[in-house]
């Protein structure tokens, strides 16, 4: 299939250029915009609808970018889904669902195509490349998840880092000294997935702060394994202190006066270790809590599988409806006027709707205590 890259490649131009011919967001000379055209007849490339008919129209649609693997469910993504359908009708808007795997370019092919007004980005990565895309062709999006350049776009996010320290913070409090922290699988931490580095990072400052010994797991999908895993972790434990989480192993995050004690703690970042963390515990030969505390983070509200256990519940209806609000406020941002101003693109839509939301952690009170386990 041809893309902007190949008529841009042809015209001998950025594709940045190619967009600003189609959306009319900057002056083109008409040298330029002739061998652009040029390269669009002798490639055949045809757009369903250029950026310009974006900024002069509206469909009232939003899209929700939601990258998925075919065969997979994730309930988290399905209440998102369905919470900002909800959010979006408030709105007077309809939702289109896209789940391409290539972020970038399935973003690309929807703002091309004039069948939305905006975007909701979700699994957000620190550096997510659909950012770029953004800006390149001014399409107005808001983001699920806090990417390291906060100011890049607007976005709604849990404080995963701050979750992950307040739940060691609190099991230290009650008298925990070694604990174990299941942070999301090894592909979500080498692909810079927001939520999964930002929780690490909050359980090895909450080690700092506290001087627990904190262990960082990486959780699997499958209970079998998880189960392996823990029995492994839980039962000795002897790890590579300060260091990072290796293929599958753990990493020492801080270690205080426990020093190679057996852990009396497990907090349970990973969504999809929810559901079975604790018959996977209860594989170990451990008792919850009689034998170990359990914690989970960004739990669904009203989700009956943790709702025993001290847990931070995953905001999801706040979340979803002020990413939606904030994703129209930017569509009616950079179609409030003209082309923008200065040389950046998008640069509209950067300054005039940037808005953030960080929803700060409540642990909440399970029927399970916090406290150690009496020997």
């Amino acid at each position: 299939m041809v893309t902007i890259r190949d008529v841009a490649r042809r015209a001998g131009v950025a594709p940045s250029t190619v967009s600003y011919v189609f959306n009319g967001s900057r002056s083109i000379s008409e040298e330029t915009r002739r061998r652009v055209q040029e390269a669009v007849d002798a490639l055949g490339y045809h757009p369903r609808a250029s950026a310009r008919t974006l900024r002069s129209s509206r469909t009232h649609v939003l899209a929700l970018a939601l990258p998925r693997a075919a065969g997979l469910q994730d309930s988290v993504d399905g209440r998102f889904a369905i919470d900002v359908s909800d959010a979006a009708n408030g709105l007077g808007y309809d939702l289109l669902l896209t789940t391409s795997q290539d972020k970038a370019e399935g973003l690309r092919r929807v703002a091309l195509s004039g069948l939305a007004d905006a975007a909701v980005l979700m699994a957000v990565d620190m550096e997510d490349a659909r950012i770029d895309v953004v800006r390149e062709l001014a399409f107005p999006a808001a983001l699920i998840g806090r990417p390291a350049d906060e100011d890049a776009l607007p976005w709604t996010d849990l404080d995963w880092e701050e979750a992950a320290a307040l739940a060691v913070r609190e099991l230290a409090a009650a008298g925990h000294r070694d604990m174990v922290y299941l942070a999301p699988g090894e592909r979500e931490v080498e692909g810079r997935r927001s939520y999964a580095l930002r929780g690490i990072a909050g359980a090895r400052r909450g080690a700092r702060m506290t001087g627990a010994a904190v262990t960082v797991v990486h959780s699997v999908a499958d209970p079998a394994r998880l189960a392996d895993r823990l029995r492994t972790v839980l039962g000795t434990l002897d790890a590579d202190v300060g260091g990072g989480g290796g293929a599958g192993g753990a990493a020492g995050a801080g270690r205080g006066d426990g020093g190679g004690a057996a852990p009396t703690a497990l907090i349970v970042q990973h969504p999809s270790a929810h559901h079975h963390i604790l018959p996977s515990v209860t594989a170990t030969g451990l008792r919850v809590p009689e034998d170990l505390a359990v914690v989970v983070i960004g739990t669904l509200p009203g989700d009956p599988a943790s709702r025993a256990l001290p847990r931070v519940e995953l905001p999801v209806e706040t979340l979803s409806f002020e990413v939606t609000r904030l994703a129209v406020a930017a569509a009616d941002a950079l179609r409030g006027g003209g082309a923008p101003s200065v040389k950046e693109p998008g640069a509209r839509l950067l300054a005039e709707s940037v808005g953030h939301l960080l929803i700060p952690p409540v642990l909440l009170p399970g029927t399970a205590p916090l406290a150690p386990p009496r020997h």
